[in-house]
């Protein structure tokens, strides 16, 4: 049983309040802020208690979205209905940020009305809500660096020279009219999450790749969707399938409305779509990568009277992609005072952060088997070998469009029945940095 809803941004402004019982306060929302913001550490607790009112929240899209209830609540629901409840704003407001939010509080609160009726939920169906959601959305385009609107979707089966627009799959699934209201369109992602440690001598030390296949379907109507992956695409460390490269994974769970009546001997996965965003997919593979590592570094640490010289010689592996938005961060002793930098191209920058001790390099566009090398002089007062060990491990982050680390491929993408006139698949592939990490 819920009490209240409220949404904050990540300074602490009240973007959305709901109070469906009336037995707590308002103030509860500051009562909140306050509590996380006096924790330390990234992290605060999911789960939080003041007095006898507990606070249940989760972080999306860079807010705050949280209940609260005085009865034992199972967590587990309320974690699940606030997921849900960010999932739907992103469905029906089209992204998900605090922009957005407040240009549609209208239509959040027509969604929190339908949801919940006297702190008991009612549906988080899209299906079901649809038909009784009549606000339209008011559409924002923010620029977010993990938002997979900003790299081209390209197509799947006889669509692969099409690329859709930037801003094609963040459009709101009710958007009758805008320009791209009438437009039947399903977009299937591959997304890997990359977590890699190498070592100082170059080897690689750990590399762990979690994925998911998500789809969002703007189909008025699909009695089923019929997505082929890989034939050689096995679950552990079992018998190879089919004469290709074998593309293994050691763990995988799917959603619940997807069929697998032909998974195990073809490898299709079945499902049913409604409107908005699903996760049809979750796989990992852990302490094993059957690519090389997309970066190396080879760095050159030298000591020159009182200054630090930091030479670092990036190579990009992978030839076949080119890498966005890669910012390679390292760190520098405390006393550092001022930086000097010789950087290998013009559109590469960067600069010394004071408060975080450490070099930021940024490289907007990274095109793959090319070679960039940046020269840093770093001022450091009374430096001593004691101060060189406080250089490294170098972090890195980074995006690869058209690039899965595992090998998985979308074979095709049928839907059926037919869908009248003009329908459009598209298909992406992207892996994204979790955890990149080079020990100097």
């Amino acid at each position: 049983m819920i009490s209240q809803v409220f949404i904050l941004s990540s300074k602490g402004d009240h973007l959305i309040y709901k109070d469906f019982r009336g037995e707590a306060d308002k103030d509860a929302v500051s009562v909140f802020f306050e509590m996380v913001t006096a924790l330390s550490g990234d992290q605060p607790p999911v789960v939080m208690s003041h007095k006898d009112l507990n606070f249940i929240h989760v972080r999306q899209g860079g807010l705050y979205w949280v209940a609260s209830t005085k009865t034992n609540a199972s967590p587990f629901t309320v974690i699940e209905f606030l997921n849900r409840l960010a999932a739907l704003t992103k469905d029906y407001c089209g992204s998900l940020c605090e922009k957005s939010v407040r240009m549609n509080f209208a239509l959040i609160y027509e969604l929190l009305d339908e949801m919940v009726d006297y702190g008991y939920i009612q549906t988080t169906s899209t299906d079901i809500l649809k038909n009784f959601i009549q606000t339209e959305a008011v559409t924002s385009k923010p620029f977010s660096l993990f938002d997979l609107s900003n790299v081209g979707l390209f197509g799947a089966e006889t669509q692969q020279s099409k690329v859709a627009p930037s801003t094609a799959a963040t459009r709101p699934i009710m958007s009758h009219r805008s320009e791209q209201g009438g437009k039947n369109e399903i977009f299937v992602d591959v997304v890997e999450r990359l977590s890699v440690v190498i070592g100082s001598n170059g080897v690689l030390m750990k590399a762990d790749v979690e994925g998911e296949i998500r789809v969002k379907c703007y189909l008025p109507t699909c009695s089923e969707m019929r997505i082929g992956l890989n034939e050689e695409f096995s679950i552990g460390r079992s018998q190879l399938r089919g004469y290709g490269t074998a593309v293994r994974v050691d763990e995988c769970s799917f959603h619940q409305a997807v069929k697998l009546d032909e998974f195990d001997t073809y490898r299709i996965l079945k499902v049913c779509p409604s409107q908005g965003e699903q996760t049809l997919m979750q796989y990992q593979l852990s302490d094993e990568l059957p690519c090389a590592p997309p970066f190396r570094l080879f760095p050159t640490v030298e000591k020159d009277y009182g200054s630090r010289y930091t030479d670092c010689d990036l190579p990009h592996t992978q030839k076949s992609s080119t890498a966005l938005n890669v910012s390679v961060t390292v760190p520098v002793p405390k006393g550092s005072l001022s930086l000097s930098q010789e950087l290998s191209s013009p559109d590469q920058t960067a600069e010394l952060q004071l408060k975080n001790k450490a070099i930021l390099w940024s490289i907007p566009r990274f095109p793959g088997g090319a070679q960039l090398s940046a020269l840093f002089k770093v001022e450091v007062p009374s430096l001593s070998s004691a101060s060189l060990l406080e250089v490294g491990p170098v972090s890195m982050s980074f995006e690869l469009p058209k690039q899965t680390c595992t090998g998985l491929q979308i074979r095709f993408l049928r839907l059926s029945p037919t869908q009248p006139g003009m329908s459009q698949r598209w298909v992406r592939y992207v892996t994204h940095s979790d955890s990149y990490t080079i020990r100097i």
